[in-house]
């Protein structure tokens, strides 16, 4: 099975004068059947809110943020260690416990 990855954005800060948004709150979730590993994190932004390519916050949709928010972290490095994570959790190395 392959391993699917959803980005979420649980909030975002902006500010109330002029509705711009200097922070995403973010979180990658990883599943591969009943294996899972997740990540969160933030992500600011420093748009000028006089440019031409400012977007009022409630014309913002969740593509458009996390366009954004891919083009300032990583996205494949992430997923990659999320990945990672959900293989050496199937995959292990060491245990604990008792043989009684």
């Amino acid at each position: 099975m392959a391993i699917e990855y959803t980005w979420t954005l649980p909030t975002l800060e902006r500010h109330t004068a002029d509705g711009f948004v200097f922070t995403a709150h973010w979180r990658c979730t990883a599943t591969d059947g009943e294996f899972s590993a997740s990540s969160y994190g933030t992500q600011g932004f420093s748009q000028d809110p006089e440019a031409e390519s400012f977007v009022p916050y409630e014309d913002l949709t969740e593509e458009m943020v996390l366009g954004w928010l891919f083009n300032s972290l990583d996205k494949d490095a992430t997923e990659d260690a999320l990945g990672a994570k959900i293989e050496a959790d199937k995959n292990p190395t060491s245990a604990a416990g008792v043989p009684w």
